[in-house]
């Protein structure tokens, strides 16, 4: 299941607030990015893509809609034209990449993605790595997943692993994204 069967109603109809208040945007768009040199287009590649699919299925469950997804190299330039694209797109209110994130010279995704960045999240990286201190322990220091508002498009930058991206989908994003996504576009609103 990858959420793109269902259409996304106006953005009108899918803003609204929480129990507590908060502006939310509910079903979201949401645009996949997965970075990765060992996957690709080409016939001879492995086409398949468990963390990309995870983040759709999950997302998909929670009522969202898969709108963008494409798989790119691990190249700043086309990473971060990518990721640009797909901000322009009116059907995308959050954004989410997956690998790329660790330290060898090649992971370049939280650069790329970064630089598109108005507002940076740190809230994410800090929540993540906590979550992730039970399965990969003192490892934590080698992810650099983060997340920010770009274009008024909430983004994540998450690890490759498909493990990495449940943990961070079901427990931080799938909650999180609508109200971020809300908050970051409530002065778009004649309302603000």
């Amino acid at each position: 299941m990858n959420g793109a069967s269902r259409e996304l109603p106006p953005i009108e109809s899918r803003r609204t607030t929480d129990a507590d208040g908060h502006d939310c945007i509910d079903p979201l768009g949401v645009a996949i990015v997965t970075v990765s040199s060992s996957r690709g287009t080409d016939v001879e590649k492995d086409l398949s893509d468990p963390s990309g699919d995870a983040i759709a299925s999950i997302l998909a469950e929670a009522g969202h809609v898969i709108t963008a997804r494409r798989t790119v190299p691990d190249d700043y330039v086309r990473i971060k034209t990518t990721v640009s694209e797909f901000l322009e797109r009116p059907d995308v209110d959050i954004l989410i990449t997956t690998g790329g994130t660790g330290v060898t010279v090649d992971d370049v995704t939280p650069d790329a993605v970064g630089d598109l960045f108005d507002r940076e999240l740190p809230g994410f990286g800090e929540a993540f790595r906590w979550l992730s201190w039970g399965e990969v322990r003192t490892r934590i220091v080698s992810t650099r997943a983060t997340a920010g508002i770009a274009r008024d498009v909430p983004v994540f930058v998450l690890p490759g692993s498909e493990n990495a991206v449940r943990l961070a989908t079901t427990e931080i994003i799938s909650t999180e994204a609508p109200h971020l996504a809300g908050l970051a576009t409530r002065h778009t609103t004649d309302e603000s």
